[in-house]
């Protein structure tokens, strides 16, 4: 039997297992079985924590999503994963801040404790944005350049069977588009779910998420995020590569953060609001992306992982 943890990030929920004595290899269909809500335990991806070979990490994240296929980054994945390694002794009982390793390189997280001594809230340094198109990667020319003189693809128009959606592009360590919705009532019926009430709401992101997640603009496919922008905040909601629609996104969040300050004059700080809470997104002068957010266990238990090898 092996031990794992159930945890999320403001409903982005991941099945966490211990491996930093020894590793367990998943197969995609292990992973696919654990993921399934209805006869797995149910999550938006596995997360193995293993030890790092960088000195400065208290830990490597391997990130997996629910469809098997290896993920470079998660905002509130790693969130989870910086709780996982502090209440499980990983780290310094007095410490408030660690370095996670990832595949997207190493992420320096600052967090606040309970009074238990557990993992309350994290602030983590996501890094700069990437806007280069074949880095992202993205099949499209630069049409834009930030006020720094930066090129980037904005807000390229990308037909569907719903009409034209405008995305623009960035990466956070792992491909997002982001798409700002400024008039809901110009899009057809069939793109909602409730004809009553036209809304990002009930916008039907299953579908319309789905057909540009792996649209052949994107050769390795991506995160696809709708918003739209009021004086409180960013609402989005995503559709993450792998995993369908979720009920947040860390690294989306950032995408969409950059995304309105480079489309839309949007302050550079700003409460980002997705359907499992809030996030506190900030675009630094010097150019990184902070996130602050809270992770939480929802239950501990024991799996059979040769019972989903079937």
């Amino acid at each position: 039997m092996t031990a794992f943890s159930k945890m999320h990030g403001l409903g982005n929920d991941f099945v966490m297992i211990d491996g930093m004595a020894e590793a367990p290899q998943l197969s995609a269909q292990q992973v696919a079985a654990l993921c399934d809500r209805h006869f797995g335990i149910g999550a938006d991806g596995i997360i193995i924590v293993e030890p790092s070979p960088r000195a400065e990490c208290a830990g490597y994240m391997h990130y997996i999503n629910a469809d098997g296929t290896l993920a470079q980054m998660c905002g509130n994945g790693v969130r989870c994963f910086a709780k996982f390694l502090v209440d499980n002794g990983y780290v310094d009982r007095d410490a408030h801040e660690l370095i996670a390793d990832t595949l997207a390189g190493p992420r320096p997280i600052r967090f606040t404790r309970s009074e238990d001594g557990s993992m309350a809230q994290a602030t983590v340094s996501m890094g700069a944005p990437i806007l280069n198109p074949a880095t992202i990667p993205v099949d499209r020319a630069t049409n834009a350049q930030t006020p720094g003189g930066v090129p980037y693809v904005r807000e390229i128009e990308l037909d569907s069977p719903w009409g034209s959606f405008a995305f623009t592009c960035v990466s956070m360590g792992n491909p997002h588009a982001v798409c700002f919705i400024d008039d809901i009532s110009a899009l057809p019926e069939d793109a909602f779910v409730d004809l009553a009430q036209r809304s990002l709401a009930t916008l039907d992101v299953a579908r319309i998420g789905a057909f540009f997640e792996s649209h052949p603009v994107f050769p390795e496919k991506a995160n696809i995020e709708f918003a739209t922008i009021a004086p409180d905040g960013i609402t989005m909601r995503v559709f993450e590569r792998g995993c369908a629609e979720t009920q947040a996104c860390g690294t989306g969040a950032c995408a969409v953060q950059v995304a309105a300050v480079l489309t839309h004059d949007a302050p550079r700080e700003n409460d980002v609001h997705l359907l499992g809470g809030t996030l506190r997104i900030t675009w630094r002068a010097d150019d990184i992306v902070e996130m602050t957010g809270p992770a939480a266990c929802a239950f501990t238990g024991d799996v059979d992982l040769e019972a989903y090898d079937e």
